[in-house]
């Protein structure tokens, strides 16, 4: 049986890797400096990259089931997301923070129906969406659509709990940016924080804000306006 996998291997090696060898040994040599944390979904329709067209170094990636951002309660443990999201801004001082859903996410699909009863760690897990659900039991397309926008802007506000993230945000030295990804049109629609709705990025002016663009220091965190996704 053919190993496609070591194929592969064995081409990015000798077709791929010589195109990049030299930003490669750059990177190495003077460590990486990526200016976006992307966290997505590990969806494997969603490549962060091609969206971005971003390069060796350029992106530092979170994937994760639905593109979740745990909340910040101080606990210790087995916590990869919330240790990246500290990594990337204390560590690497990204400038800007992408949270990116997706159409047809499995995910917000699964919090509507009875996950396996062997999937106890994804039943824990599908909880940090919960409070993207709409009232209804057997959801729509449009409902679904709903929800996982509505789910995009709850890890941003999550992601406001984080100390290290709230800080460089009040400062300016930090953005934040909500992303839904329609997979079959190509388009990638951006949560305008002051209109309260995703907009298609052919026709928004930013690449998306949130929670706020220019926070006072008593500002809480927003909410979708009534009717909004």
């Amino acid at each position: 049986m053919d190993d496609d996998l070591l194929s592969r291997l064995r081409r990015f090696h000798t077709d791929s890797f010589p195109a990049y060898q030299a930003t490669f040994r750059t990177l190495v040599r003077e460590g990486q400096h990526p200016n976006t944390l992307f966290i997505g979904c590990s969806d494997s329709r969603v490549l962060p990259h091609l969206l971005t067209g971003a390069g060796p170094g350029e992106l530092f990636l979170v994937r994760n089931v639905g593109g979740f951002v745990p909340p910040f309660d101080g606990s210790t443990g087995y916590h990869g997301t919330a240790a990246a999201i500290e990594f990337a801004t204390l560590n690497l001082a990204v400038q800007r923070i992408v949270v990116c859903g997706h159409s047809h996410c499995g995910a917000i699909r699964a919090l509507y129906d009875e996950p396996n009863d062997e999937a106890h760690h994804l039943k824990a897990w599908l909880n940090l969406g919960k409070d993207a659900m709409l009232s209804v039991a057997d959801p729509s397309p449009e409902a679904l659509r709903r929800t996982e926008q509505r789910a995009v802007v709850l890890q941003l506000e999550r992601l406001m709990d984080y100390p290290m993230v709230r800080r460089r945000v009040e400062q300016k030295r930090l953005t934040l940016h909500g992303w839904h990804y329609v997979i079959e049109d190509g388009q990638v629609d951006v949560f305008d924080v002051q209109r309260g709705q995703f907009i298609a990025s052919s026709e928004s002016a930013h690449s998306g804000t949130g929670p706020y663009p220019d926070p006072p220091a008593d500002t809480g965190l927003p909410t979708i306006a009534p009717g909004a996704p």
